[in-house]
This record gives C-alpha cells, sequence and structure tokens, in this order.
C-alpha cells in the first residue's frame, strides 16, 4: 500500500485545522503558483458549486500556504 491514504487524511486534517474544506483551499492554493494561469473545478452538484465558488474567492495567509508547502514535500507523489 503507497501512501495516498496517508497524503488524504494529512490534507483533510489539514483543512479542518484552518477550518477549510480541501476543495475550498486547493483552487486558491494551485492559482497562488507562479506557473500556473486557471484552475479548474469539478462540480457535479450545486452544493459543490458552491463550495468551489467560495474557494474561488478565498485568500489564503502566507501561514496557511506554507503549511501547504510543508505537506507537499511529506507527501510530493501521493500514490494509492
Amino acid at each position: 500500500m503507497g501512501n495516498g491514504p496517508r497524503a488524504i487524511s494529512a490534507y483533510v486534517a489539514f483543512g479542518a485545522d484552518h477550518g477549510l474544506d480541501p476543495a475550498q483551499w486547493r483552487s486558491p492554493f494551485a492559482a497562488s503558483r507562479p506557473f500556473v494561469t486557471s484552475t479548474i473545478i469539478g462540480a457535479t452538484t450545486l452544493a459543490q458549486l458552491e463550495t468551489d465558488i467560495a474557494g474561488c474567492l478565498l485568500r489564503l495567509s502566507d501561514a496557511v500556504i506554507q503549511d501547504i508547502e510543508q505537506l507537499h514535500l511529506t507527501y510530493p507523489n501521493p500514490r494509492p
């Protein structure tokens, strides 16, 4: 078994610690990367769309971005 389940748990826990749904902070984090020109959302329900839109309006603090970057260093290539 790979580290995918541990990575997922760590990212979900991170979001909970910061009061954020993973679907909310993924888009602003991705957009904060200098090489990203757009992000894609994948909502299939109105509730998911509302969460995604709320995320697009979210501004992450430098501290939160650094925490996400640290998680990425811990789990650079999650595998199932």
